[in-house]
């Protein structure tokens, strides 16, 4: 179903996004304190899943996409802040994720992204047609591209526009399924020529402070992950980066805007109500969640979570696990993180 207002921010739940992309495994981090909104509309389409999300808030993110799938998208707007596996990515920007791993992103208050899920052997095929049946993908040159200066990328930026539209506004049943699949193949093919024609300039860059910046936060935070359950001081963090006190918060203020404690507590936090939201009520209790993640003041934890995603942890826990509520992949409105 299409959101009513497609104007209106509502409350989504980004930390249960993968119950409406089904295929990702994915995981958020709110860069804030407080409850924000957002939107997600999706729908599927064949064997793809289309996606527009719009977010007021920041957050940084991490997924992993099974080995037959990928994803391409555009950044229709978003601010300096934001970033894609620690390289700054700007409006305008294409991207395709392929099965490699971890995949990571911050996006900024305001940030605006239309993607689609695939599966790989479309992209393969395609790329095969257009190239050669004998010649890999280049996971590279399609990482991240302007949309901006090339005729291929002013084409691929409209079909990123109606994708945009379709979801918003138009209603399933007036489109024909052929129609839709055959704008699917079109968006296929123009976001690969896209890619493959964009020249050196057309690609972001991430400088070598930005990446050391980048691989001290990763550090960091593998530890805090690691080590969820207990107290954690601010020197084992500098040890496990192998940084100074300095260099530590300077490299988080850099990419997330906040300091390493503020970010571990919004970690807390988030892995809190990501375990919440899965939990089965009668075999887990918002305590024993809570202590896990290293959040020993249960009043406090309360307060907080309540500040930040609007309703209580045993509101949280009541209510049904994401999978039994987005079987359906029109709109999907939850309460947010």
């Amino acid at each position: 179903m299409i959101a009513e207002n497609a104007q209106a921010l509502l409350p989504q739940d980004l930390i249960s996004l993968s119950g409406v992309l089904k295929v990702c495994d994915m995981e958020t981090v709110v860069l804030g304190a407080h409850l924000r909104r957002a939107t997600i509309d999706s729908e599927i389409v064949g064997e793809s899943i289309f996606c527009n999300i719009e977010t007021d808030f920041s957050f940084r993110g991490r997924f992993t996409i099974p080995a037959d799938w990928c994803v391409i998208g555009c950044l229709q707007h978003t601010t300096k802040a934001s970033g894609c596996n620690g390289t700054p990515v700007s409006s305008g920007t294409a991207f395709t994720i392929l099965p490699n791993g971890i995949s990571e992103f911050v996006f900024g208050a305001g940030s605006h992204v239309v993607l689609m899920l695939v599966p790989l052997r479309q992209i393969q095929l395609k790329f095969a047609r257009l190239v050669h049946p004998d010649v890999e993908i280049p996971a590279r040159m399609l990482a991240l591209f302007s949309l901006s200066s090339t005729q291929q990328g002013t084409t691929l930026s409209a079909h990123y526009e109606k994708v945009h539209q379709h979801l918003i506004h138009d209603q399933r049943s007036v489109r024909s399924d052929p129609v839709i699949e055959k704008e699917i193949d079109m968006l296929l093919e123009n976001h690969l020529l896209a890619g493959l024609s964009a020249q050196a300039d057309d690609r972001p860059q991430c400088s070598r402070g930005r990446r050391a910046h980048y691989q001290i936060v990763q550090r960091a935070e593998q530890y805090m992950r690691g080590n969820m359950r207990r107290v954690i001081y601010l020197d084992e963090l500098c040890a496990a980066a192998g940084v100074s006190e300095r260099a530590l918060r300077y490299a988080f203020d850099d990419l997330l805007g906040l300091s390493p404690n503020r970010y571990l507590s919004m970690l807390r936090l988030c892995t809190a109500f990501r375990a919440l939201s899965v939990a089965d009520a009668s075999r887990r209790s918002v305590k024993s969640v809570a202590l896990s993640c290293g959040l020993w003041d249960l009043s406090r934890f309360a307060d907080h979570y309540r500040h930040t995603f609007g309703e209580l942890p045993r509101d949280t826990l009541m209510r049904a696990p994401p999978g039994e509520f987005t079987s359906s992949l029109g709109a999907h409105e939850m309460a947010c993180g």
